[in-house]
């Protein structure tokens, strides 16, 4: 989950592990070791020493920058498959990001002399990698373009409309989103602030948009919060938003994000 104007980003990524071979991958996983953290652990943090990288195989982590004032931004949250703790894969240079469970967390770390050794063994690890990278740096600079050059009032609307494309529920016409991010979540990973989230939110309440508390927001109108949101057009990805929201099933639980 990150901020980004193209659905190309959105899509599942295959572990670096999983994409070998069975013998190649249980070869690549004797180099690592499991580590399990609960919501809230930091897996790495900023000006640490980088050890390795950390693929996800269950949770979820996010990442964020820290400024020298103490404000947050979230880079992004990752789901499993990815990996963590880069950009740096191999050496020990300090992390310039860092890493906590926003959930439940299991990881493979693969320390990064190993991973070395592992690349030049195994040719497909190596492109994975560079693949992943590939992916990393398409993910960051979508971040930058939309920090870049989306008002905080499209970030919103676009960080809403994609909630409701992934988790949304369709609940008496209306679009349910359960176990939402609080306002604090919304305004780091939007690059605003708690207040300027509560108070648009409130507005676009008043206004009919949407109704919002104990942590879940119900969209009513997401074809005004289109057009309040988008001056310029919405991204791609969160034009599908309007028709691609599951129907509610009351024998399963809502998600979790």
């Amino acid at each position: 989950m990150f901020l980004a104007e193209s659905s190309r980003l959105t899509a599942a990524q295959n572990s670096l592990i999983e994409r070998l071979a069975p013998k190649d991958r249980d070869r690549a996983r004797s180099y690592g070791r499991t580590l399990r953290y609960k919501s809230g652990d930091i897996l790495f943090e900023q000006g640490e020493p980088h050890i390795g990288i950390m693929i996800i195989e269950v949770g979820i982590v996010r990442t964020y920058y820290t400024a020298p004032s103490g404000r947050e931004i979230t880079l992004a949250y990752w789901t499993p498959g990815n990996f963590v703790a880069g950009p740096d894969v191999f050496d020990g240079e300090p992390h310039i990001w860092s890493g906590v469970a926003a959930a439940p967390t299991t990881v493979t770390l693969l320390p990064g002399k190993k991973l070395r050794a592992l690349a030049r063994e195994f040719p497909d690890l190596a492109l994975g990698i560079i693949d992943a990278l590939v992916f990393k740096a398409k993910c960051y600079s979508a971040l930058a373009q939309m920090l870049g050059t989306r008002s905080l009032t499209e970030r919103l609307a676009y960080l809403l409309l994609h909630l409701a494309k992934t988790h949304g529920t369709l609940q008496n016409g209306n679009t349910l989103i359960p176990n939402t991010f609080t306002h604090a979540e919304m305004a780091n990973l939007i690059g605003g602030t708690r207040q300027w989230v509560t108070t648009s939110l409130k507005r676009l309440q008043d206004n009919g948009v949407l109704a919002y508390g104990d942590r879940k927001i119900i969209i009513k109108r997401l074809d005004l919060l289109l057009q309040s949101g988008f001056r310029a057009g919405p991204p791609q990805f969160v034009t599908a938003a309007r028709t691609d929201v599951r129907k509610a099933d009351p024998r399963k639980s809502a998600p979790e994000y």
